[in-house]
């Protein structure tokens, strides 16, 4: 039997036990993958629709495009870009699972009195220093990423001597910072792509197995990435193939949660892992 693994949404338990699915929805001019971006609200609802009848238990919506050689927008703006659209969503779809993909405090506090259910921070709480008191306050869950150095900086701080090592280490120290914030539920994410090279990126990829040491669920997150396309000499919209094969690699080193732009493929891919893999359970 899988491991009983469990957060918090809400009044409700997710069971992590078996794998689930984020979809991303960029409400953004720039993010990395065209056709993940979405500004109009017909298009927007459209792509929620489309994700949640094919399996997503989890939207993330993001106002901030964190792509190498993004600028970073102001805070009024991103709220601007996110409350507005939140909210029509959160009444339109009111039992989606809807995650803020954000590293600003502020930001996560008003997502969450609009709704959201749980918050997404690239920077795992080093960009505000508010962020991880605001989530423990709020009492949603926390996804926490690994990352280095500032927004401007962060695709290029990428000097490891043991990258899992110091991925953990670097991870724990924030864990234990959130907990002390109050944050009960933390998952965490490697941030394949973010402070790493290609090769650093698979290196750590065969050494995600380690991140369990950890004892919170795992969250992956390479839909696309440039990890993918510089390998396989494909572009973006080229990735597709390359990404599943991935998400599927993940799984079977004990990813709990895919965060993909594609959710049809990833869901087929995690139906196909159970079958292998816990259909005795």
């Amino acid at each position: 039997m899988p491991k009983p693994i469990q957060i918090r949404i809400g009044n409700s338990l997710l069971d992590l036990s078996r794998p689930k699915l984020m979809g991303i929805i960029n409400l953004t001019p720039d993010s990395f993958f065209a056709e993940s971006r979405a500004q109009e609200i017909d298009k927007i609802v459209s792509k929620v629709e489309i994700m949640v009848s094919e399996g997503a238990d989890l939207l993330d919506l993001g106002a901030v495009s964190s792509r190498p050689g993004a600028k970073e927008i102001s805070e009024s703006e991103e709220m601007d870009r996110l409350i507005p659209i939140l909210e029509k969503l959160v009444s339109i779809f009111p039992k989606t699972v809807f995650s803020i993909d954000t590293f600003r405090s502020k930001i996560a506090k008003a997502a969450i009195e609009s709704g959201a259910a749980l918050i997404n921070d690239i920077s795992g709480g080093k960009f505000d220093p508010e962020m991880m008191a605001t989530v423990g306050a709020e009492k949603v869950p926390y996804i926490l990423m690994h990352n280095r150095g500032s927004f401007e900086s962060m695709h290029q701080t990428n000097d490891y001597q043991d990258i899992s090592v110091e991925i953990i280490k670097e991870l724990q120290t924030q864990i234990v910072k959130g907990r002390i914030a109050g944050i009960v539920d933390i998952i965490i994410d490697p941030g394949f792509g973010f402070s790493k090279n290609v090769n650093q990126n698979f290196e750590l990829f065969r050494k995600l197995g380690d991140m369990e040491i950890l004892n919170c669920p795992i969250l992956v997150g390479i839909s696309r990435k440039s990890m993918i396309a510089k390998t396989i000499h494909k572009t973006t919209a080229e990735s597709l193939n390359g990404t599943t094969a991935l998400n599927m690699a993940a799984l079977m080193q004990g990813a709990h949660i895919l965060r993909v732009h594609d959710v049809n493929e990833a869901k087929e891919t995690i139906q196909l892992f159970e079958k292998l893999c816990l259909q005795e359970s």
